[in-house]
């Protein structure tokens, strides 16, 4: 292990810089009369090129090439209290303490938690804000000196309660997890009440009956296929070809109990999503099964039209997993890496889930009753345009609806702030009034006498809700 004094670390960076301006110099062509470019050093993307920096004790510095391969990390988190897996320079988010994590285990420079694609850093899917998930892949280089098990437990000792490393596999050199994703599959979890027709009331004792259930299988069955999905977003026209996505299988379990409510389990697998896609076919397909629509609005959604479609909660939305079946069948079996499988690690995976993820889903639903506050203003959407019809006389309504797509990503500035981060505050999960919560449930929808005809706890709560506009932190140069 080599060590060098801060004098000779400041000759070896002028030397290195000396030596890369030199390479820029025109020197003549004798032969042809010309003048040719000195030969260019051989780009490395090997990150044995980059040092790392270390001081000891006696206050010598300490430079050291650490050799870095690529890996995949399996992540499980709860989303409660976080504006989403991605980067939002100021804000709480999954990958911000992810980062900060390996930088505190002593597997990221500070350059690399700055600006991570110094490291080839890229995500599998963008969880939006409040949106768990029992498994997400990252992938990253990392130093090749400390072991796996090392890794995994020195990345959690770092991580709170609510985020755990699963998993880390070797992977090859040109893995993005993002690319080589074939499809992803959700899960959507709520109480069966959401789907209780119109003429039985909305109540936490609704029992589903296979009548119900039944109708339910047969409207998700209704977006399987390539379908044209610019209703189910936000500020995407019909012409446009990334509009087109494609529903491999979509389909709703058993019903079970918890805490006494009944609660179902809608499963989507799709090669990908956009932004409030899920969330606004199953708001869709609730209307449906309570009588408020026919089926055929779904085919009309496909057309051109804009469609008022309405969005289901944030609350119970996961992302289940990534899969990677074309990278398995090429790489799994050749003897150096691992399938991106993760058999291994279903038991543990599924602690982690029933601890934290579907627990705080019930919990949650059961003390704010995000569900119910949504149902009352499900009968507002009329389905056919982009605009909400609202109840007149109604005082204390927003003065900006939200029922347009061009202001349905839009967020409350109050909504944002509890997910920022204060140098002054610790990161502890913020809190938002019950009055604010009906707020963002109902997308600015509320008056003042809501509150009351819902019999809605006026007690502080934890707010979730849909994802943040807030753009990603961008590297310079990049």
């Amino acid at each position: 292990m080599l060590r060098f004094s801060p004098l000779q670390v400041c000759i070896l960076r002028q030397l290195s810089s000396t030596a890369m301006s030199r390479s820029n110099i025109m020197i003549p062509n004798s032969q042809e009369g010309g003048v040719k470019r000195a030969a260019e050093p051989e780009a490395s993307t090997n990150e044995e090129k980059r040092f790392h920096k270390d001081t000891t004790p006696d206050g010598v510095m300490e430079v050291v090439r650490r050799k870095r391969r690529k890996y995949a990390l399996l992540l499980s988190y709860c989303g409660k209290g976080y504006l989403g897996m991605q980067r939002n320079p100021g804000y709480r988010t999954i990958e911000d303490d992810l980062l900060t994590a390996m930088l505190h285990a002593d597997l990221m420079t500070e350059e690399g938690c700055t600006c991570p694609q110094m490291f080839h850093f890229q995500r599998a899917a963008r969880t939006d804000k409040g949106v768990s998930a029992a498994r997400q892949v990252v992938s990253v280089k990392l130093p090749e000196d400390v072991t796996i098990p090392d890794m995994v437990v020195r990345i959690n000792q770092h991580l709170c309660s609510q985020i755990r490393v699963m998993a880390i596999r070797r992977a090859t050199k040109g893995f993005n997890c993002k690319s080589w994703c074939d499809s992803r599959t959700y899960s959507y979890m709520c109480p069966t009440f959401a789907f209780a027709p119109e003429i039985e009331k909305a109540k936490e004792d609704y029992r589903i009956t296979p009548e119900v259930l039944d109708g339910l299988r047969n409207i998700l069955k209704l977006y399987e296929g390539t379908h044209n999905f610019h209703n189910f977003t936000a500020r995407k026209k019909a012409q446009d070809a990334s509009a087109n996505r494609y529903i491999m299988d979509i389909d709703c379990g058993q019903p079970f109990e918890r805490n006494g409510l009944e609660w179902l389990l809608i499963k989507i697998k799709g090669q990908s999503f956009m932004l409030h896609q899920i969330r606004k076919m199953v708001g869709l397909a609730m209307a449906i099964s309570r009588g408020l629509v026919g089926s055929e609005v779904i085919a009309r959604a496909w057309k051109e039209s804009r469609l008022d479609v309405p969005i289901a909660p944030g609350l119970g939305l996961v992302l289940e997993e990534p899969h990677y079946n074309k990278y398995n069948k090429r790489y799994g079996s050749d003897g150096i890496h691992e399938p991106l499988t993760w058999e291994d690690e279903k038991q543990k995976i599924e602690e982690f889930r029933e601890d934290n993820i579907d627990s705080c889903i019930i919990e949650t639903e059961i003390r704010d009753k995000s569900m119910l506050q949504w149902l009352s203003t499900l009968p507002l959407h009329h389905f056919s345009t982009s605009e909400v019809t609202l109840p007149k006389n109604t005082s204390g309504l927003s003065s900006k609806t939200k029922g347009s797509d061009d202001e349905v990503e839009d967020e409350d500035e109050d909504d944002l702030d509890q997910y920022r981060v204060s140098p002054h505050k610790s990161k502890e999960t913020p809190v938002t009034s019950g009055v604010g919560k009906l707020k963002e449930i109902t997308n600015g929808h509320i008056g003042t006498n809501v509150e009351g005809s819902l019999n809605v706890p006026s007690n502080t709560d934890q707010s979730e809700g849909e994802a943040s506009n807030v753009s990603e932190a961008k590297c310079p140069n990049s």
